[in-house]
C-alpha cells in the first residue's frame, strides 16, 4: 500500500484521492491545507488528525513519517522540488511549471534525487484517448486536425465585477493556454510528436492572462488547429481527418465518444467504457511508476515537449508571468 499526502481541499483534490482509493494501491495519510474546510474533509472522509494547516509543520511530518511516499500538489507549485528533494515523489497537476525553464530545473531535481515526478495529464492514460491513438491509420493520410476545448469559467463573471480569482491572475501562471488550452497542445504532442512550428493569436485580459487563441501547429505534410477559450462555450467535437475518413472525439480532456467516420460511409461509434471518475488512470500510472522506481518515464518527454511549445505559444501571444526570467526572452 502506497500512502500519499496531498497538497488543498478543492474538488480536484477530493475526486483524486477518491481515485487513488479505487485503485487499491494508495491509502491517504496527511493533508496541507491553509484553509482547513470542515466540509471538504467530510467528503474526503479525512481525519482530522493528518490534517495540518502550517507547511513547515506538515512538510516536518511528511518528512519525518517515512511510510508517506508520493505526494500530489496544486500545479504551478515550487513545492514540486522542494519534495522531491525530501526523497518523496512527486504527482503535479498540469501544467507541471509556469515555463520550460521550471519544468527543466523540477525534471533535474526528480533525477538527482532518484524520485519519480509525475504530471497528471490525464487524457494520455484514458482508454478511449489510447484507442484514438491506436485508430490513426483507419483515416488515411492525414490532413489536418481540429483539437478544440472552449469552456465559459465559473470565475469569469467574478473578474468581470472587479475581482482577481487566480485562474485569471498572471500571478499564478494562469490563463485560457496554460489551462484548458493545456488538453489540446498536450493531446497534439502525445498524438504526433513535436511540432515543426506554430503560429499563435490571443485576445488578453486587462490582467495580463489569455481568455482564449488559436494556434496553429504545422507538422510538414499535415496541420493541427488548436481552439481554446475560457469566455465562452463549444458545442463543436475535436476532429482529425484524413483521406480515408475522420476521427471524432467529444469532449477532448475526457474523451468521452470516439467515433470513425469513413468518407461516403456511416458513423461507426469506437467508444471503450471508462470509469466514471477518470482520473483513476492516473492514480494507477502513477502507482506503476513508483512501484517500478521509473524516475525515468516517457511522460517527462512528453512534459517539456509541452512546456517548450506553451513558452513559445505565449512568447508570440505577448502573455508574461511574474515567474518567467526577464533577463532573458521567453524562448521555446
Amino acid at each position: 500500500m502506497i500512502r500519499f499526502a496531498v497538497i488543498g481541499t478543492n474538488w480536484i483534490t477530493r475526486q483524486f484521492v477518491d481515485a487513488a482509493h479505487e485503485t487499491g494501491k494508495f491509502r491517504l495519510a496527511a493533508v496541507y491545507s491553509v484553509v482547513l474546510n470542515r466540509r471538504s474533509l467530510s467528503q474526503m472522509i479525512i481525519p482530522s488528525s493528518i490534517c495540518l494547516p502550517r507547511w513547515k509543520r506538515w512538510r516536518k511530518a511528511t518528512r519525518s513519517r517515512r511510510f508517506i511516499s508520493p505526494a500530489r500538489i496544486p500545479c504551478i507549485s515550487p513545492r514540486r522540488s522542494a519534495f522531491c528533494s525530501i526523497k518523496k515523489h512527486v504527482m503535479c497537476e498540469k501544467p507541471l511549471a509556469s515555463n520550460l525553464a521550471e519544468v527543466d530545473a523540477a525534471i533535474a531535481c526528480a533525477r538527482d534525487n532518484q524520485r519519480v515526478l509525475f504530471e497528471a495529464f490525464k487524457t494520455a492514460c484514458l482508454p478511449n484517448f489510447l484507442l484514438l491513438r491506436e485508430s490513426l491509420p483507419k483515416i488515411g493520410r492525414m490532413h489536418k486536425a481540429l483539437l478544440n476545448y472552449c469552456q465559459y469559467s465559473s470565475r469569469y463573471q467574478r473578474y468581470l465585477n472587479g475581482e482577481n480569482p487566480n485562474t485569471f491572475n498572471p500571478a499564478f501562471s494562469n490563463g485560457s493556454i496554460m489551462d484548458i488550452g493545456y488538453y489540446c497542445l498536450a493531446s497534439a504532442i502525445a498524438l504526433w510528436g513535436e511540432p515543426r512550428s506554430v503560429q499563435a493569436s490571443a485576445n488578453l485580459l486587462e490582467s495580463g492572462v489569455d481568455a482564449h487563441g488559436v494556434v496553429v501547429m504545422d507538422y510538414g505534410d499535415f496541420s493541427v488547429t488548436l481552439q481554446h477559450s475560457k469566455v465562452s462555450d463549444s458545442v463543436l467535437a475535436s476532429e482529425i481527418q484524413g483521406e480515408r475518413g475522420s476521427l471524432v472525439i467529444e469532449k477532448l480532456s475526457e474523451c468521452q465518444k470516439v467515433c470513425f467516420a469513413p468518407r461516403g460511409a456511416l458513423m461507426q461509434d469506437l467508444t471503450q467504457p471508462q470509469h466514471i471518475n477518470t482520473m483513476l488512470y492516473e492514480a494507477g500510472a502513477f502507482a506503476q511508476l513508483i512501484e517500478n522506481h521509473a524516475v525515468e518515464h516517457p511522460g517527462l518527454s512528453l512534459s517539456r515537449a509541452t512546456a517548450k511549445w506553451l513558452t513559445e505559444i505565449r512568447r508570440q501571444t505577448g502573455v508574461i508571468f511574474p515567474a518567467d526570467d526577464l533577463t532573458h526572452p521567453l524562448t521555446a
